[in-house]
């Protein structure tokens, strides 16, 4: 059996349900995982924030105009009355439990319970949608067997027994429809496994079940080897390895979530990406394969923050470091790229938001110098350091823009630079023209 995750814009109207039904009656047996249609998980976002103002006409508005947007969608979706008035029944009772959090407190749990409607709708409307023309499915809901533990990590035991029992309560299907991004937590509450958690979702269920192969379809095909959007000409790279995919979706790489390498990865199920517009590109194979000597393709991470720590008291002096993290740590901000020398070491975070409070903290042990709006240029490929001449291939490309950090030998398939934003695009160009063309 493979696992086909569908992304929000893959079902982002009833013309592309019909397409993804199209491509998913393949005479294979597929276990598809569905995210809410484009557009409807901001809206929800919207809605919870409008109750957390108590807002209730605001929210109640916006449910209202949700709901409209979905009766277009039924009547374009079917064609016989039958399933019209079923998929408006449950589409209504859903809209109705949304606007039921008018009459409660309103707390992060009732969030995460609306956050969750978005998938249950389009797989709702899919699966009812695939009874009209005769596939031979069945819907699998996630909140049965897909939950989190206590460290709101995924419990895999419990996936793995539960979506195993799941499958044999409903045998001789060819077709199973399921919801991605939501689960249940540790207590049993609704909960969700964060934005972009569909395509984690797809990783762990193939893995539960042993999967041949699970796709990825969204609507680019594959991962390319620099960002379309500022270099021309860019193209699908065919094959890459689990580090090397994990690399690029980390450091700017939007069409791959970096949480759904892991679980494929360890299990050794291939990942293939594909474009549910074009179908019959080839897209890109993830495995544990790797081509050897080849840098495969260049991202950036925007959004950036450098800090530079400087300490006459670091020389020689053990601990220091530790003590640098350990203020990181108790911010809970994580750290992208350093680098270290004597006198100092150099960090960057992508997250801004316990800033103040971390230079606070750094400057018991050091002068501290920040950087703001700075962006992580990712080399990534088969870069072993017995390799000669990428580096300074890498290097000499980018021999006219200031480079604030770089680093390397972490990993032996990524080099990282830190350039500032206004640089990004004639980086992304000219790494495109030293190492591509």
């Amino acid at each position: 059996m493979k696992v086909l995750k569908f992304g929000g814009t893959s079902v982002g109207s009833a013309e592309r349900m019909k397409q993804v039904a199209k491509l998913i009656m393949n005479g294979e047996k597929n276990l598809v995982v569905l995210s809410a249609m484009s557009g409807t998980t901001n809206s929800l976002v919207e809605i919870a924030d409008y109750f957390y103002k108590n807002n209730t006409a605001g929210a109640l508005e916006k449910i209202n105009m949700l709901e409209h947007q979905y009766t277009d969608v039924i009547n374009e979706l079917y064609e016989k009355t039958e399933y019209k008035t079923k998929s408006t029944e449950i589409v209504h009772s859903i809209f109705d439990y949304l606007r039921s959090f008018s009459k409660h407190v309103f707390t992060i749990f009732e969030e995460k319970a609306i956050l969750a409607q978005g998938e249950l709708l389009s797989t709702n409307m899919f699966q009812l949608y695939l009874e009209e023309i005769g596939a031979n499915s069945a819907l699998l809901p996630a909140l049965d067997y897909m939950r989190i533990d206590k460290n709101n990590e995924p419990d895999t035991a419990f996936i793995t027994e539960n979506l195993n029992s799941i499958l044999v309560e409903n045998p001789g299907k060819d077709i199973y429809i399921t919801q991605g991004y939501i689960c249940r937590n540790f207590y049993g509450e609704i909960d969700n496994l964060q934005r972009g958690g569909s395509d984690y979702s797809a990783s762990l269920i193939g893995a539960a079940i042993k999967a041949k192969e699970i796709q990825i379809w969204t609507d680019i095909d594959g991962m390319h080897n620099n960002d379309p959007r500022y270099v021309e000409g860019t193209k699908p790279v065919p094959m890459l390895h689990f580090e090397e995919a994990a690399e690029l979706a980390y450091f700017g790489a939007k069409i791959l979530h970096p949480t759904c390498i892991l679980p494929a990865k360890l299990h050794n199920i291939p990942v293939r990406l594909l474009n549910t517009m074009d179908p019959s590109a080839p897209g890109t194979l993830i495995s544990n394969k790797r081509v050897k000597g080849i840098i495969e393709a260049v991202a950036a991470k925007d959004g950036i923050t450098a800090i530079k720590i400087k300490s006459g008291h670091m020389l020689l002096a053990y601990g220091f470091l530790r003590k640098v993290f350990e203020i990181f740590e108790s911010n809970q901000t994580p750290i992208d790229m350093i680098t270290t020398s004597e006198v100092g070491v150099s960090v960057t975070i992508d997250n801004k938001r316990k800033l103040n409070e971390i230079v606070d903290d750094l400057k018991k042990f050091g002068t501290v110098t920040v950087d703001e709006d700075m962006v992580i240029i990712c080399v990534v490929g088969d870069l072993e350091y017995e390799l000669v001449g990428f580096q300074a291939k890498v290097i000499n490309a980018l021999k006219d823009i200031p480079v604030r950090m770089i680093s390397y030998g972490g990993s032996n398939y990524n080099i990282s630079l830190l350039i500032k934003a206004e640089d990004k695009k004639k980086a992304l160009n000219l790494l495109s023209e030293a190492i591509f063309d």
